[in-house]
């Protein structure tokens, strides 16, 4: 089969590559997915996982890309909850190969079915972003109906469905990015845009829950933006500022049957948009991870045609 490898640490995407693997090995509560749509994240090169497997040993030449959805077409010993020919969208583990090939093993408990009317770009754009945003908002920052939050990077792929969802859940928002994201921020519904350009952070005022997807200063800052009792919830680096009066979390991400799920029903109901953006394929994975200009959402590749 085709999938695009990685073999060398300090190659950084240049390092990437199409080439010929074996079909994947099914283990125990496995599945086979023929992947249509992969997304990815441009520095997981930079993750652990990427270059060894739980027990920490060598694992290149390995897969990156850990968004898919596609079809099922094999199952692991003892697995259950899905079916041979089934639609499934999910994440697949940090630690094995990816989903940057025209197959991959996945455990299945990391999948959800795909409805027939949802294509699988769309689905391949929500699984991380999805679930990144669910759990920060409600799992770690316990957003509750009438609070405040504030979001940083509203315009890309986590960000904007955070707006969606903390709309929904009948939070006031404040959405952050720079002067080019303002009206695609503006239209996704947020009360408040801050131009991180021309205005200063702090001009955004308090909030019940700060989400933060960039770090460094702006991270470091935006814990006296927390009002008494909130939290500060990052996904980039464990904070080196912590709130006066308040929580600060860091977090990863993890797989979510359920969610997936329900994320999809707001996604057939018209009630969440992922942001997608440019759609390439799988020969052009390598340099979709590099530096340069980039179509605002996120990147999917697409690997078999619908």
């Amino acid at each position: 089969m085709k999938a695009i490898t990685v073999r060398d640490r300090d190659a950084g995407p240049a390092g990437l590559s199409l080439t010929d693997l074996p079909y994947p090995h099914a283990a125990e509560n496995d599945v086979i997915v023929r992947v249509h749509a992969a997304g990815f994240t441009p520095g997981e090169l930079d993750w652990p996982g990427t270059w060894t497997d739980r027990a920490g040993r060598d694992r290149t030449p390995s897969v990156p890309g850990h968004e898919l959805s596609g079809v099922v077409v094999g199952l692991g010993y003892g697995t259950t909850g899905l079916s041979l020919g089934q639609r499934v969208f999910g994440l697949t583990d940090w630690t094995r190969d990816g989903s940057l090939a025209e197959y991959t093993a996945v455990e299945a408990r990391n999948l959800a079915p795909l409805p027939a009317d949802i294509d699988h770009t769309t689905a391949a754009a929500l699984p991380i972003s999805g679930l990144t945003a669910w759990q920060a908002l409600f799992d770690h920052g316990r957003l509750a109906t009438g609070q405040t939050v504030l979001v940083h990077g509203a315009a890309g792929s986590v960000g904007s469905i955070a707006v969606q969802l903390a709309r929904e859940a009948g939070a006031q928002v404040t959405g952050t990015g720079r002067t080019a994201d303002r009206e695609r921020v503006l239209a996704l519904g947020v009360d408040t845009f801050l131009d991180l350009e021309t205005e200063k952070l702090e001009d955004a005022g308090e909030a019940d829950v700060v989400l933060d997807v960039i770090g460094g200063d702006i991270l470091d800052r935006s814990a006296t933006l927390v009002r008494a009792g909130g939290t500060l919830v990052t996904i980039v680096m464990p904070p080196r500022v912590r709130p006066k009066d308040g929580r600060a979390v860091f977090f990863v991400v993890e797989p979510d049957r359920a969610r997936l799920a329900d994320l999809a029903a707001r996604l057939r109901d018209g009630r969440l948009k992922p942001a997608v953006g440019a759609v390439r394929p799988l020969a052009e994975a390598p340099a979709a991870f590099g530096p340069g200009p980039r179509t605002p959402g996120k990147t999917i590749i697409r690997v078999t045609e619908d």
